[in-house]
């Protein structure tokens, strides 16, 4: 029997997005329904197989001991890894399942028309609708691939409890490297197949060369330049590289070659809201679909695909239904990224190849951290491995873009992110007070070098 439901907002997705703009519009007295497909992604990719257990498994990864077995540090780790997500999920459901006017339905929601969607035999009219349904692993189409047992996801892995002997990564990008640089220091044996000349592609060379270099020191082997072929008998990948084929018999597959908008289930055509060639929800600068009362939040609008510009998303949509409706998407200024190897790569803005394509008159400033003398932390954690490269305009001393491998990167990227958005010079960001010993205070000799350089680069 159909049971019919109405709303004042509709969520479909538990991301942080939608979990968020469903909390601010329940607290404002809107009726809200949150739909999730499954029980197991509440909160969404980041807390359940994305952000929250990677970051873990780099934790623990660098915590074992040489004498500590693999196998059984790994499976510990995996139990840890699920036992706080499990923590996280449970806490998500509850913060919004409880929370005045919210309603939290688990199914598989599809658009019946344009202010009706089903669940089941639920049907649930709303005046807005909120397509918050994120991305989902791309598996290539090489053959054998999507057929063989051993080809799995970045969340097939995090599920599993068995460390693989032997582990090929398609894939030389920021997925692929942070997995090849996990597994390997859990013991594993990595291989990254990457089709270009190197990995890393959107950095400058030299950045990508630092970063290959302390891979390929903990034993990961990169092979660059190399076409897939096929997969054969289920656990050889038979590549292309200098004109030979080469094999390589593995335990695991992964295939780290992108995540595409989570789209399949929603019949969004039912919906009228239109799709753009890669396969995202069309939105404007305001996350507006073709439907003025749909609106589509995080990586299925085909955005950059990060927890917080979904959490930026929520702003602007709260700022849309609620607020004074002029925060969008252009607004947005310096957004940084991590990549979680050992030790982290944080970069934001123009690397010195874009910058001078765009047609800038650049500065240079790049140290490897081990020659930084006012960075004294990277001895006391004992790691000095990696680099710290800005690039900086100039004609008006503005910092373009910085990419920062190296202890404590993932936060001292935010400090060069608020410089920035707010246009704070190179200078003033070099002789700014940090305190001793942090990793901050590596500007001041960084940032030293570059001023005082007599010529441009």
């Amino acid at each position: 029997m159909t049971s019919n439901l109405t709303a004042d907002v509709v969520v479909i997705g538990f991301g942080k997005g939608g979990k968020v703009t469903a909390a601010a519009l329940g607290r404002a007295g809107r009726r809200v329904i949150l739909i999730e497909r499954s029980d197991q992604m509440y909160g969404g990719t980041c807390p359940n197989v994305g952000c929250v257990p990677t970051k873990q498994l780099v934790h623990h990864s660098s915590k074992r001991r040489p004498d500590d077995s693999p196998e059984e540090w790994f499976e510990r780790s995996i139990a840890e890894v699920k036992a706080l997500t499990s923590t996280f999920r449970a806490g998500n459901y509850n913060a919004l399942n409880e929370a005045e006017n919210i309603t939290v339905l688990t199914g598989t929601a599809s658009f019946v028309d344009e202010h009706t969607v089903a669940v089941g035999d639920v049907r649930i009219v709303a005046e807005t609708i909120l397509i918050n349904t994120g991305s989902e692993s791309v598996i290539p189409n090489i053959p054998g691939l999507r057929e063989s047992p051993r080809t799995v996801t970045n969340v097939d892995l995090i599920h599993t409890a068995h460390l693989p002997g032997r582990l090929a990564v398609i894939g030389g990008g920021y997925q692929g490297i942070e997995f090849a640089s996990i597994y390997r220091r859990f013991g594993t044996q990595v291989t990254v197949l990457e089709s270009s000349d190197r990995i890393l592609g959107r950095e400058d060379d030299d950045v990508a060369a630092v970063a290959a270099d302390i891979l390929t020191g903990e034993g990961v082997e990169i092979v660059a330049g190399a076409e897939v072929l096929e997969i054969r008998d289920e656990d050889t990948v038979v590549y292309r590289k200098g004109g030979r084929e080469h094999t390589l018999t593995v335990d695991a597959i992964l295939a780290a070659t992108g995540r595409a908008p989570a789209i399949a289930e929603l019949k969004l055509e039912n919906a009228g809201v239109r799709t753009t060639a890669g396969g995202a929800v069309e939105v404007d600068s305001y996350l507006r679909t073709s439907q003025p009362h749909i609106f589509a939040l995080g990586d299925v609008n085909g955005g950059p695909q990060f927890t917080y510009i979904s959490l930026d998303d929520s702003r602007i949509v709260v700022d849309q239904l609620l607020g004074s409706g002029k925060r969008s998407t252009a607004d947005r200024v310096a957004v940084p990224q991590t990549l979680f190897m050992s030790p982290p790569l944080a970069t934001v803005g123009l690397t010195e190849k874009a910058a001078r394509s765009a047609g800038y008159r650049v500065r240079i400033g790049m140290e490897n951290v081990a020659d930084i003398v006012a960075m004294p932390r990277a001895y006391i954690v004992e790691e000095t491995r990696g680099a710290m490269k800005f690039v900086i305009d100039a004609e008006t001393d503005q910092i373009l873009g910085a990419a920062l491998l190296s202890v404590d990167a993932q936060e001292l990227i935010n400090v060069v992110t608020l410089a920035m958005r707010h246009r704070i010079t190179a200078a003033e960001l070099r002789d700014s007070i940090y305190t001793h010993p942090s990793s901050t205070e590596a500007f001041n000799e960084v940032l030293g070098a570059v001023i005082r350089a007599d010529g441009v680069r």
